[in-house]
């Protein structure tokens, strides 16, 4: 098949490393400067115009990666042209575009969050701070990139966090409305299914290292790291999961007339063993998503088409563990990084390497900042896995390098 991949970052990369193992021809919009080497890069950025070029070309399958132009309407726009294409409808994608709309969702379906007020009037959320005991959180309704999210530590602060937002002077206008809520104490887990429309197939349970640092300790990044599946999910809390989550979910989705069709990204807080939404998203987590790939057994293109069709069928999965560690830029994720040249002295086997934030110039790869690239390592054990990845860690060599030493470390405990 043709398929052309929105997106540009480590996520796009692990995807189109997956598809190429059946010798799908790839078109990445925009790209980076290493999917070059896997495919064609695309400048343009006009749905209307990248749906032209799909009918030219033939392209079978568009996957979308990211989250920004699925909340603008890309499949909208690629399904009017009669184009198949894997994610959701903008109508379903406020599930991850307004927090307000998502929080409203959960409660109008009944499904387990924390305690929460959504408004735009400072008087009522002050109030309602008031009302909670510890830590509280301050959420801007709308994108921002992943940094809309703050943990205040005590009343003045998050009072001050959402007056900040409410005046646009934190996040624009994606903070005219706020969402406060509780703040939940227990731990994390990403939670993926592939969806129809209908239907859903489960993929095995991830957990990110949002932190920049080892124990968990600096500011929140993109991601620093991910593994899967986590042996802190038995097979009594999947299926809860699937039961109380996801499947009201699909259903709540279709009563509103937004059926869901794409990767329904659930952020889970396990609090004395009992699942909380803390978000959705509408797309594969990153760098989640690079640890799942490996995970997958068959044909992602196959797979990817018959859910945009609404056919979902099973999806098989190998008996395997994947570990990823982010190596970032030297000054992530406080500002940009200098360009600096990366060198890989080698790949061992089970390895590979996801790359994102990176340019390439005369054939060689720099890092351009950021989330530079992921580090792969899969394996029959979680343990094995991780030192794999570590291992190729030390042969990814780039000027002022820095990652977690830690990842997977709940799981190893």
């Amino acid at each position: 098949m043709k398929i052309l991949i929105i997106g540009s970052g480590g996520r796009e990369y692990a995807i189109a490393l997956k598809l190429l193992q059946n010798k799908h021809t790839l078109y990445f919009a925009p790209g980076n400067g290493a999917t070059s080497k896997l495919g064609t890069n695309l400048e343009i950025s006009d749905f209307e115009t990248l749906a032209t070029f799909c009918i030219e070309n033939g392209v079978n399958l568009t996957i979308v990666g990211p989250e920004d132009p699925l909340t603008k309407g890309v499949v909208d726009v690629f399904k009017k042209r009669g184009l198949d294409i894997f994610g959701p409808s903008a109508a379903a994608a406020r599930l991850e575009g307004s927090k307000a709309y998502m929080k409203g969702f959960l409660e109008r379906n009944n499904i387990k969050t924390a305690r929460f007020l959504s408004s735009s009037n400072l008087d009522e959320i002050s109030k309602f701070i008031d009302g909670i005991d510890g830590k509280i959180v301050v959420k801007a309704d709308g994108l921002c990139a992943g940094k809309g999210v703050v943990i205040a530590s005590n009343k003045d602060e998050a009072k001050s966090l959402a007056c900040d937002m409410l005046s646009g002077e934190s996040f624009g206008d994606a903070g005219k409305c706020v969402v406060v809520e509780e703040f939940l104490d227990g731990f994390e887990l990403s939670f993926f299914a592939i969806c129809d429309g209908k239907n859903f197939v489960s993929l095995p349970i991830a957990q990110d290292h949002k932190k920049l640092n080892d124990n968990d300790e600096g500011p929140n990044t993109g991601g620093m790291g991910a593994y899967a599946p986590s042996p802190l999910a038995d097979e009594k809390l999947i299926r809860r999961v699937e039961n109380e989550i996801i499947s009201p979910t699909l259903c709540g989705m279709k009563r509103e007339g937004a059926p869901f069709c794409g990767v329904l990204f659930v952020g889970l807080m396990i609090v004395k063993g009992e699942p909380y939404v803390l978000e959705y998203n509408v797309r594969f987590g990153d760098p989640e998503c690079e640890v799942l790939m490996p995970l997958i057994d068959g044909d992602l293109g196959e797979i990817l088409l018959n859910a945009a069709r609404g056919e979902l069928r099973e999806i098989k999965l190998h008996d395997k563990f994947a570990v990823g560690v982010v190596m970032a830029g030297q000054n992530y994720p406080y500002r940009s990084s200098p360009k600096a040249q990366i060198y890989v002295d080698k790949i061992p086997q089970n390895t590979h390497i996801c790359y994102a934030g990176v340019s390439s110039e005369n054939g060689e790869i720099f890092s351009s900042g950021g989330r530079v690239l992921v580090c792969v390592g899969v394996s029959d054990t979680i343990l094995q896995a991780r030192n794999l990845a570590y291992e190729l860690s030390q042969s990814v060599k780039f000027s002022g390098a820095q990652f977690r030493k830690d990842i997977a470390y709940q799981a190893l405990k």
